[in-house]
């Protein structure tokens, strides 16, 4: 048996009953348990993962829910990594970087993972309370896709974060 097909018959087993265990599951498929359970902690996460990078929780508190109401997958940054180290590990869709990030250079995060062959392709969204044009300049000359400030239309957001996502399935 095809581990996709494997895949296939025992996502449909528990899309049938999602209550059904994975002895259960072993047994209707006549695999071994362990293989199961294997097969099953190998599905992924299928949604577009959308990374934040702010320097307080209030702009990350406030997006997750909304986002995840879209189907993103949505997590932070950690402090105890650089944004790089956590893009790596996160492996995001796209970036939402706020650009003042206590005495890290939100611009400068933005231009190194542009600048890098492995990350440059992941559209990055500048969010700042700055209004300036030089700032929104700024932001685009370091290589971001889009610039927003508060407060977010939710709406416009997931219109701007959905065209980029799109564009970049291109």
């Amino acid at each position: 048996m095809y581990d996709i097909k494997l895949d296939n018959k025992i996502l449909k087993l528990i899309e049938a009953k999602p209550e059904i265990s994975d002895r259960d599951i072993a047994f209707e498929l006549s695999v071994a348990e362990e293989m199961v359970k294997t097969r099953i902690e190998n599905f992924k996460d299928t949604r577009e993962k959308i990374l934040i990078v702010n320097y307080g929780h209030r702009v990350y508190d406030g997006l997750k829910p909304l986002l995840e109401a879209e189907n993103y997958s949505v997590v932070k940054a950690s402090g105890n990594f650089s944004v790089l180290d956590t893009i790596k590990t996160e492996k995001p869709d796209i970036v939402l970087l706020d650009i003042g990030l206590g005495n890290i250079d939100g611009f400068e995060i933005c231009r190194q993972l542009k600048a890098s062959s492995r990350y440059c392709w992941i559209p990055v969204v500048m969010l700042s309370e700055r209004c300036e044009v030089t700032d929104k300049v700024k932001a685009f000359e370091a290589g971001a896709d889009d610039y927003i400030t508060p407060p977010f239309n939710s709406l416009e957001l997931k219109a701007r974060l959905g065209m980029i996502l799109r564009r970049t399935r291109i």
